[in-house]
């Protein structure tokens, strides 16, 4: 009985550990990821890219990282990915210092494949993790990894900020972070789990592991529909949303800089709250309601009279969105309980398809069209997730009021 307590205490510490440790990595690559796009306009003049080029660099990144994320995929079906972690965090801060130190085309261009690289490889494996630990936990903590990396998006921002403020060359701005971060990512990486390691050892089957195989593109299909819509919806905002307040509603270059913010606040409050909807009225209503919250938040932005009301209608369109993403990953690990791994990675690459095809989707419509018209366009998409609501079913991932799971333990 005794050895038995000793256990228990044993594995609850071990996943509180485990869980510090990955909000940590959720945090660092929200820092990173915005301090690269915040300051794309001074990494273009320091390496002469001209507009025409530029494009070219900026799609390069989520290719390689969705490669990244692929990669990932097999390598875990022979390495736990907590090991991919560790690797990737810190090589994702030296691609960075990477971006920063060079001048020259070709360095910024190994630098980005390094980043693009790392970069999915982090993501994947982040998620990985996250399903696994939320299994173990036995209710809703994915939301709340996802809201450490929209806090590490703001910080991100605002470090991109003084940066821009004090005329900060890129390597002066980057250098800080990661002396920072590094140790902490090197610290943090050493309390990483894989939580229920166990369960996710499937036997070899030719050159891909059994588990792999058995994630089928036709289950996971409404899952990789709903994430690349969310996304077209997530880089509408943050490509568009400046411009859109400027050109159409009349604001001044100052207040055309507040909605991505506004959208990165209301998405990280919306996440912070999110696991608490989840356990409380189940995964389906929280995504239903979120699609329904983010789709009238376009409606708003596409009939806004001026600045002020399109700004509203950014922030309602971040608290119903940022509940998406996250839930498609906690999805995608229920509906493959032994493959979850091979499933995350899969579903990932659904994130940089929706970034390479939302910019440019929203620009030719509005050139085409109108740019209230465009924004119309991924309000429809984002509606779709109301067919595919059922997907996120499980009844188990509430947790408390009648919906507790008496087998496992509560670590905090």
């Amino acid at each position: 009985m005794e050895a038995s307590k000793i256990r228990s205490v044993g594995t609850d510490t071990r996943l509180r550990h485990g869980r510090v440790s990955l909000a940590l990595s959720f945090f660092v690559q929200g820092v990173v990821f915005a301090l690269v796009v915040t300051r794309i306009p001074a990494i273009q003049d320091r390496y002469g890219i001209s507009d025409a080029l530029l494009p070219a660099f900026l799609a390069a990144v989520p290719i390689l990282a969705g490669a990244g994320s692929v990669l990932t995929g097999k390598i875990v079906a022979h390495v736990r990915p907590s090991l991919v972690l560790r690797w990737a965090q810190p090589l994702l801060l030296f691609a960075l210092l990477g971006v920063g130190v060079g001048d020259q085309l070709w360095q910024l261009a190994l630098a980005l494949c390094a980043f693009g690289l790392s970069g999915g490889a982090l993501d994947a494996s982040m998620n990985m993790l996250g399903v696994r630990l939320q299994r173990a936990y036995g209710r809703s903590i994915m939301l709340g990894f996802h809201a450490t990396y929209s806090l590490g998006g703001i910080a991100g921002a605002s470090l991109a900020w003084v940066g821009a403020h004090w005329d900060l060359s890129l390597l002066m701005s980057y250098l800080p972070v990661a002396v920072v971060l590094l140790p902490a990512v090197l610290i943090g990486g050493r309390w990483c789990t894989d939580a229920d390691a166990d369960s996710e050892k499937p036997a070899a089957s030719g050159s891909e592991s059994a588990a792999g195989s058995s994630v089928t593109f036709k289950a996971l299909l409404p899952l990789c529909l709903i994430m690349t819509f969310a996304y077209i919806g997530d880089s509408t905002v943050s490509n568009w949303s400046a411009k859109y307040l400027q050109d159409i509603l009349g604001s001044s270059d100052e207040v055309a800089t507040v909605p991505y913010n506004a959208y990165m606040v209301t998405t990280l409050l919306g996440r912070a709250a999110g696991d608490l909807g989840v356990r409380r009225f189940g995964p389906v209503a929280v995504v239903r309601f979120g699609a329904v919250l983010a789709a009238a938040g376009f409606a708003v932005v596409a009939m806004a009279p001026g600045p002020w009301v399109g700004i509203l209608g950014f922030a309602i369109l971040g608290f119903g969105l940022c509940v998406v993403v996250p839930q498609c990953f906690a999805a995608a690990g229920r509906l493959f309980p032994h493959a979850s791994d091979a499933a995350v990675a899969r579903l990932n690459i659904s994130n940089y398809v929706g970034f390479l095809v939302g910019s440019p989707l929203v620009g030719a419509l509005g050139d085409a069209w109108s740019y209230r018209g465009a924004m119309l366009v991924p309000m429809l998409m984002i509606l779709v997730t109301l067919v595919y609501a059922r997907s996120f079913a499980d009844d188990a991932a509430r947790y408390g009021g009648g919906h507790d799971r008496s087998r496992t333990a509560d670590v905090g």
